[in-house]
Order: C-alpha cells, then sequence, then structure tokens
C-alpha cells in the first residue's frame, strides 16, 4: 500500500531550461492552449502545491478556471476546486496572498517545526498549520495529504519545490512544456537545482508522451510504476 498520493509535476521552462527571467514582471512560458490543458490536469486532481516562494513571487490563485469543469467536480461529489497546499520553512508568507484569499478551497500550509508557533499565529486563520517536520520532510507531507483523503496531487512548483520532489524520489510523473525561446539569464531561476536525482545517464527516465500544442511542446515521463494511475 502506497502511503503517498499519485504525484505529477507540472512545469513551464524556456528552451535553455528558466522558468523565468529576471525581470519584476511574470514571463509566460505557454499559451493559452496549454493553460487550458493545465486547468483541465488541475481540475482531475485532488491538490496543488506549491513552494511559499512561489506565493511570494507570483501570487497565484491556483483555481480551475473553467466553470464546466468545477461543475463537473462537484457532480462527482468534489469541491469545486483542489485543496490549496504549500510548504515553507520560515513561514514568510503574506496571509493576504491570492492563495489564501480567491476561491474556497481548503488551505495546507506544512511548516517547519521551529516556526509552527508563529505560522499558527500568523496563518491560522486562513489556512490549516501543519508540523511538516525540522526541516520540512515532504515524505511527511504527502504521508499526511494521503491521510487527508489526497490521492492526486500536482505540484506545481517552483524550482526548489520540484528539486526536493524529484530527488526525493516522490514524482510519479513529469509534465514539462517547453516554450520556443531563451531566457538566457543565469539571474534567472532553474526548472531544477542542483541535486542527485534518481534519473541519469545510467537510468533514463521514460518518456510516455510528446505532444505540439500550438507554439510549445508538452513532454510526459513516466518516472515510476505508477505512472497512469487514476487514483
Amino acid at each position: 500500500m502506497v502511503d503517498r498520493p499519485y504525484t505529477l509535476l507540472s512545469c513551464g521552462m524556456s528552451i535553455d531550461g528558466y522558468l523565468d527571467d529576471a525581470a519584476q514582471e511574470r514571463l509566460l512560458l505557454s499559451n493559452e492552449a496549454d493553460f487550458d490543458r493545465v486547468d483541465d490536469v488541475r481540475s482531475g486532481c485532488d491538490a496543488i502545491l506549491v513552494g511559499a516562494a512561489t506565493i511570494r513571487q507570483d501570487d497565484p490563485r491556483l483555481l480551475v478556471r473553467s466553470a464546466e469543469r468545477r461543475a463537473a467536480r462537484v457532480a462527482r461529489g468534489e469541491p469545486a476546486n483542489p485543496v490549496k497546499v504549500t510548504v515553507t520553512g520560515r513561514c514568510d508568507i503574506d496571509p493576504a496572498a491570492r492563495f489564501f484569499a480567491v476561491g474556497e478551497a481548503d488551505k495546507l500550509v506544512y511548516c517547519a517545526t521551529p516556526a509552527l508557533g508563529a505560522a499558527r499565529e500568523r496563518l491560522g486563520g486562513v489556512a490549516t498549520v501543519v508540523d511538516g517536520g525540522d526541516p520540512v520532510d515532504l515524505h511527511r507531507v504527502t504521508a499526511d495529504l494521503a491521510a487527508r483523503g489526497v490521492r492526486r496531487l500536482m505540484v506545481e512548483g517552483g524550482g526548489t519545490i520540484h528539486t526536493q520532489f524529484l530527488t526525493a524520489g516522490l514524482a510519479d510523473e513529469l509534465q514539462l512544456v517547453v516554450a520556443p525561446f531563451f531566457v538566457g539569464d543565469s539571474r534567472a531561476p532553474r526548472f531544477v537545482n542542483d541535486g542527485d536525482f534518481p534519473w541519469g545517464p545510467a537510468h533514463r527516465a521514460t518518456l510516455a508522451e510528446v505532444r505540439q500544442i500550438g507554439d510549445v511542446v508538452l513532454l510526459r515521463y513516466a518516472l515510476t510504476d505508477r505512472f497512469g494511475e487514476t487514483g
């Protein structure tokens, strides 16, 4: 019995592997057709996870955009939107961020043990704050999510979070969209950071699908034998 949700990593990057550029305004790496595809993937998940840095930098809403897809979730007996999840070491998150303020979805904040008291004081009114360990342990986080009924988890970044899930062997699937341009600026954040990844020259990841979506390309990688589980 697997004690964690089926975990899907979703990411868009430039040809040279960057998630953004160094400018203050967010760089759009995809197109409307792919945004709709991502919305469809979101609608099939029980929870969406991003790192605290993504909340600070991008202020995402993390909601299902399509009214039809929200209605379909409700018809299945599910909330209109997936649970929102974040992890943080020091709880430096604005309680007025759209992650908390927009939408009726439940919000979970997994916080490092030393900052737990401050996190509950700061965010307890807008989210459920959970002890994530010291430092935050993603095995513990995903096991707790499974215990809360999360069967399918979508991880939307950023680079540090992607790196942690991949190096911990906690990702079953990677959906990687490549935009048709270069960023070329080492100050910008990359898709992943340095790490000891399970997939290398001697253990290649399995490419399960290649799909052109307008001017971007989707690469789907099967990272475990759970690939394709529907929950």
